[in-house]
């Protein structure tokens, strides 16, 4: 690990999304952080699944790394009461910040900002940029469409049968929390 204190970066929407199991999920996810000692880090947001998490997160009193660009402060409505609030310029330097502060990623249910950020670290990770573990948390199996899209890809030539190596799939969060435990020893 990079820091005294393990640090696991959550990409997840901004809206509840049409299940409420996603929201258990975000909350579930937030407390089984804080149970092992895992700083949060994520979007600083205080709506959707990442103010669930958060507030989860705060409630089991973990530690919170938020990261907020000026211009989604009050969409998103930032969550000033956390460990660690940072504002960022722009969206490029949220995710950076985001991805310097953490040993890890996952990834809950979300949109197309989830993917975006999803997408970004995976490149990296493919091109060697980087070697930290990223999870994807398949929630009431959201994310099949996605998992059939790269399996797509493979499939189609756009990239080696490594990409699917690269991510960690859980289908709830206590194979998460064993998966995670497994990467951060």
């Amino acid at each position: 690990m990079t820091k005294s204190q393990p640090s696991v970066c959550v990409y997840c929407g901004s809206r509840a999304g049409a299940r409420p199991a996603y929201a258990q999920a975000a909350r579930d996810t937030g407390a089984m952080l804080a149970a092992r000692g895992w700083r949060l880090v994520y979007g600083a947001g205080d709506v959707g699944l990442m103010g669930e998490v958060a507030r989860s997160a705060q409630t089991a009193s973990g530690a919170t790394f938020g990261v907020i660009p000026e211009h989604l402060f009050p969409l998103e409505v930032g969550k000033r009461d956390l460990t660690t609030f940072v504002v960022t310029e722009n969206m490029h330097e949220r995710k950076k910040v985001m991805f310097m502060n953490s040993d890890a990623i996952v990834v809950l249910p979300g949109g197309a900002g989830s993917l975006d950020e999803l997408f970004e670290v995976l490149t990296w990770r493919q091109i060697g940029l980087h070697q930290k573990p990223i999870f994807i948390l398949n929630t009431d199996g959201y994310w099949e469409p996605l998992r059939a899209m790269l399996d797509h890809i493979v499939t189609e030539g756009f990239a080696d049968a490594s990409l699917h190596e690269m991510l960690i799939w859980a289908p709830d969060v206590a194979a998460l929390e064993r998966e995670l435990a497994t990467a951060m020893s």
